[in-house]
């Protein structure tokens, strides 16, 4: 590590990879990645091995550990929040699902101010750009990008059952999410390849660490950005327990929905009487910093299984040596996240479009690997996790001291409006549904969680409050726009009020889009290397996707 570079990217983690790789495609620009967590290394299973993927979460090696402010409308209770402390950041812990959200995502983008050309046609060539769609490229899908995606294979005859009940449902099969149809039941795109988890950092970045320009540092926390006036000037890092100064001629923040807005707000970036409260100079009064959090909150909806077919029983210890021998060959069950079918569908007609997303996993387990076993006589279970994707209850991070090593206080405000409790009610009804459809009479062997206890609408807001978790989508926290609470200059990725500062990642998402929030933060990273580096923007694309439908 030097002390001068031309770019500093805070934070390795999906944007920072892939900004890494396109910034320092030209020899001329010195860039450093600064990343608080630990290397990803090759031998490490619990990041490589997709069936592993609940081993990171809540693990200090690997994970921040956030926990969320008392959330009033559940409860009192604190959510738990992994995000990824590793390089990679969460596309090394997360469930490997790639998905880019409806269409009608971006287009709601583009009604905002400043916002017109991140529409759908504008987004979607870099899209492509980043993808490798192993299920054959087409006018919807990359087929040289780094990013591999596998599609399913989702054999497993309960993926089967899933499909033919939600036609039995009266809804439709889709053949990609990310292709015309988002909305209907599908196979789901992977981010696997040949077996291991492919992450923004074995994707992006290691392919180009040789590059003599581009230089990595881990395990290093930046305590906070320098200014000289309103210009980013670099920034303080704590490495090797030493404190050292770096100096850049740009500053790129990518450090996620809730870093970016505390380094922002520690920096003098933010609310001013926020910042006047803890006695930071402000720097750029800009109120947006740390508001507009949003998230998608999930259950799991668990069924036993009747019939011998989950992968419930590879879940023993016993079996593990003989999966991970497998796993060495690329196959076997730990050669998969499982996660190979869901759905996008509306829980009423009246919506616009998909409003709920549906992710079908052949066993019944929580992130966190626990089980319920004496539920299943069998041993065999199986579970959804679903939610509504478009709450408009809105949250907040902010830092409470001037300590670069304090939390941030985050607060969801989960569960508070009429919308959410109208959605969930709708949801968990219409999920019972499906999961009782005359497909899975072989299977049903009952219902595990929320169980036949629940059925008012009051005994189901009841479960949520108490069961409820997030998908871990954070996002929103210096959305780009233009109006009174925008954070970013949406045609530089510049942060108003100051010179030489951009924030590239999940934060500036202005509005949450309908998925999985991986692929639309690295379509953003893709796009912002090219407005960092004056590049011609890709040319806008005249697919037209399928929107909606009357029913499914």
């Amino acid at each position: 590590m030097n002390d001068r570079y031309d770019f500093v990217i805070v934070g390795g983690g999906s944007a920072g990879c892939a900004l890494a790789n396109r910034l320092s495609a030209d020899p001329s620009n010195r860039v450093l990645v600064v990343e608080a967590g630990r290397m990803d290394w090759k031998w490490d299973v619990f990041i490589h091995m997709p069936a592993a993927l609940s081993y990171p979460i809540g693990n200090r090696f690997y994970d921040w550990k956030y926990q969320t402010e008392p959330e009033k409308f559940m409860g009192g209770r604190s959510v738990y929040h992994a995000r990824g402390k590793v390089l990679g950041g969460s596309s090394s812990i997360n469930g490997m699902i790639f998905q880019r959200g409806n269409p009608a995502d971006y287009e709601k983008w583009a009604t905002q101010p400043g916002l017109e050309h991140w529409d759908f046609a504008h987004c979607l060539p870099y899209f492509k750009r980043m993808e490798t769609c192993l299920a054959g490229p087409d006018e919807w899908s990359g087929d040289d990008g780094p990013l591999v995606l596998e599609r399913g294979p989702a054999t497993n005859p309960l993926f089967g059952a899933w499909l033919e009940a939600g036609q039995q449902a009266g809804f439709r099969v889709t053949d990609d999410v990310n292709g015309f149809r988002q909305e209907g039941f599908a196979a789901f795109d992977k981010n696997v390849s040949r077996g291991r988890r492919l992450s923004a950092a074995r994707a992006y970045l290691h392919p180009v660490l040789t590059r003599p320009n581009l230089d990595l540092v881990t395990r290093a926390n930046v305590h906070r950005l320098t200014f000289e006036g309103n210009r980013c000037i670099g920034l303080e890092l704590e490495h090797r327990r030493k404190i050292r100064h770096v100096t850049a001629g740009e500053v790129v923040l990518s450090a996620g929905a809730f870093n970016s807005p505390q380094l922002l707000q520690l920096s003098g970036i933010g609310d001013p009487e926020h910042l006047a409260s803890l006695d930071i100079p402000v720097v750029s009064a800009l109120p947006g910093v740390g508001e507009n959090l949003q998230d998608h909150l999930e259950v799991y909806i668990q069924y036993a299984c009747k019939e011998p077919v989950s992968m419930q029983p590879h879940l023993a210890k016993w079996r593990a040596p003989w999966i991970g021998l497998q796993w060495l060959a690329r196959k076997g069950p730990a050669a998969t996240n499982h996660f190979e079918a869901g759905a996008f569908i509306k829980s009423n007609p009246s919506e616009p479009y998909p409003n709920l997303m549906y992710h079908f996993l052949p066993l019944a387990i929580r992130y966190d690997g626990s089980t319920s076993k004496g539920d299943m006589p069998t041993g065999h279970g199986y579970q959804v996790h679903v939610g509504p994707m478009y709450s408009d209850s809105k949250g907040t991070v902010r830092i409470t001291s001037r300590n670069p090593k304090d939390k941030p206080a985050i607060r969801f405000n989960y569960l508070s409006t009429e919308r959410d409790r109208r959605e969930w009610i709708e949801t968990i009804r219409l999920t019972r549904s499906i999961l009782n459809q005359e497909a899975f009479a072989p299977f049903n062997g009952g219902e595990i969680s929320p169980g036949d206890r629940v059925q008012t609408d009051e005994e189901i807001m009841d479960w949520v409050a108490r069961d409820a978790e997030t998908a871990l989508h954070p996002a929103g926290t210096a959305k780009m726009g233009r109006d009174d609470m925008a954070v970013i200059d949406p045609s530089s990725m510049g942060v108003y009020g100051t010179e030489g500062l951009r924030v590239v990642d999940a934060s500036v998402l202005p509005i949450i889009t309908n998925g999985n929030i991986y692929a639309p933060t690295m379509m953003v990273a893709e796009r912002a290397s090219d407005l960092i580096l004056g590049n011609e923007l890709l040319p806008a694309l005249d697919s037209t996707p399928f929107l909606s439908s009357d029913n499914a």
